[in-house]
């Protein structure tokens, strides 16, 4: 089940957060963070990547604040990283996960000779 909000910008516009099934592993999730001027926008350059059935419907996982200012601070304002599992509670000692670039996802395997 995909999961997404967004969070309008004082400068007008939004940065749109969705858990999407993951493209490599079968039972794990991605979250994807894109910043555009408005919704449509940031739907539509998940959907120029490829992503055909991607819908926000309702807020129910809005981006926070420390995902913002990563997609803020990245030259392409589309990003993504592994979600984190519902309902298990992570280690505090353990670091999450970096944020990738989304090339790195979609990022074909080379061709084997």
């Amino acid at each position: 089940m995909a999961a997404g909000g967004f969070c309008k910008l004082p400068n007008g516009t939004v940065v749109v957060a969705l858990n999407l099934p993951s493209p490599t592993a079968p039972e794990g999730s991605v979250r994807f963070l894109v910043h555009a001027h408005n919704r449509a926008r940031a739907l539509t350059r998940l959907r120029n990547l490829g992503l055909r059935a991607v819908y926000l419907r309702g807020n129910a996982a809005p981006p926070t604040p420390d995902e913002v200012t990563a997609v803020l601070h990245h030259p392409d304002g589309l990003i993504w990283r592994t979600a984190p599992v519902a309902g298990v509670a992570a280690a505090p000692d353990l670091v999450q996960e970096l944020w990738h670039p989304v090339r790195a996802l979609l990022r074909r395997p080379a061709a084997q000779t």
